[in-house]
């Protein structure tokens, strides 16, 4: 039988990827690989290699709001208003398809629930043509260059002048919603987002490698990072190096395998460390991993969701629409070449970082293969 090994090797030596570490961990037995080098030319692999891992953080974010929920700072159904007035009375377009100037108010105040369920009414669609959502890309750049945005409140700022695509709660869209999060965090706690991170989550969970940025003292971990062509996107001397203006909610932290593996592995125990201590209650873990979207708004994130569901921060499977779909497994995939899910069914956690971009929303043959033995290993 083909191992985690020699799966994630066969992609290396065909030149796909310069290197990778996976985890596929099933209770007391755990499955680890690191093949390849951390850049084109460059030292080995190892199981601690630094990797930027995008929008694999969005689960992390949606943890830490779920903190301030268990805490009484925030609840479910509370408007955001009060900690971001720039979205306190949105204008929605008349239709997803509506010029920006052809808008009515919001029927009511966008929530709590809205931003952690990627249902607050901005966000990327599955038809990046809408006047709207080429409105948005103004704005909510591309999260694989944190060094681009500008401080959180400017940012909110530019936010809030945009129409909503759609009534608070009437879709499911894309990325926006995530880094909004890491806004209410820091402002509800007055606390920057890494602080609280990593006071409430990184620190209990032992994610040492963990963050917005890698210090210099770990740079030689860092793997080097490349479009989808081999060419050098980013080095380890670059946009990670300095602390951003804007450390994203929505895919701005760098981990290693082992550290998104110990936060897979709370999930999976309800909310409780490997240590005992617990970060986040059973029914927080339950709302996180549930499935919170309706037909329509799977319909509407088609290009992202492809059948499946959102809970708060991640897709949840609802369907074995592909042979590496198993209902209830939640997780996310990074731009960067990442992916990390739990396995509910199975107890696993199966984690997965790469160095390559994945622009295509059809997922690179490597990836498919490592879901694939994840799911049936």
């Amino acid at each position: 039988m083909t191992d985690l090994r020699e799966i994630l090797s066969s992609h290396v030596d065909a030149g796909t990827l310069p290197g990778a570490v996976g985890i596929v961990a099933r209770g007391e037995r755990m499955e680890v690989a690191a093949v390849g080098a951390m850049a084109l030319g460059g030292p080995p692999m190892t199981r601690d290699s630094i990797f930027r891992i995008a929008s694999i953080t969005k689960p992390i974010t949606a943890a830490a709001v779920m903190t301030l929920v268990e805490d009484g700072l925030l609840a479910l159904d509370s408007p955001v208003r009060e900690w971001l007035p720039e979205l306190s009375s949105p204008m929605v377009l008349r239709t997803p398809s509506s010029p920006l100037d052809d808008v009515v108010p919001a029927v009511r105040p966008i929530t709590v629930f809205d931003l952690l369920s990627a249902q607050a009414g901005f966000g990327f669609a599955a038809d990046f043509s809408l006047p709207g959502v080429r409105a948005l890309a103004g704005v909510q750049r591309d999260g694989r260059e944190p060094q681009s945005f500008p401080p959180p409140d400017e940012w909110m700022a530019a936010l809030g002048r945009l129409p909503l695509l759609y009534q608070p709660g009437e879709s499911w869209l894309y990325d926006t919603c995530s880094a909004v999060q890491g806004v209410l965090v820091a402002r509800v706690t007055g606390e920057t987002l890494p602080d609280y991170v990593a006071s409430r989550l990184l620190e209990p969970l032992g994610m040492v490698d963990s963050g917005y940025v890698v210090p210099p003292g770990s740079l030689d971990r860092f793997t080097s990072y490349y479009r989808t062509d081999l060419s050098l996107a980013d080095a380890p001397d670059g946009q990670w190096s300095t602390m951003p203006a804007f450390p994203l909610g929505s895919g701005g932290m760098v981990g290693t395998a082992d550290d998104w593996l110990s936060f897979g592995e709370m999930l999976l125990s309800g909310g409780v460390t490997a240590s005992g201590r617990r970060v986040l209650s059973p029914e927080s873990v339950s709302l996180m991993t549930t499935d919170h979207t309706t037909p329509a708004h799977r319909e509407i994130g088609s290009l992202f969701l492809e059948g499946q569901g959102w809970g708060f921060g991640g897709g949840v499977d609802i369907s074995r629409q592909d042979p590496w779909n198993v209902p209830g497994r939640y997780g996310w995939v990074g731009g960067t070449g990442t992916t990390a899910h739990i396995i509910p069914a199975t107890g696993t956690v199966a984690v997965l970082l790469a160095q390559v971009a994945t622009e295509d929303p059809v997922p690179p043959k490597w990836m498919r293969d490592f879901w694939l033995y994840a799911a049936n290993s």
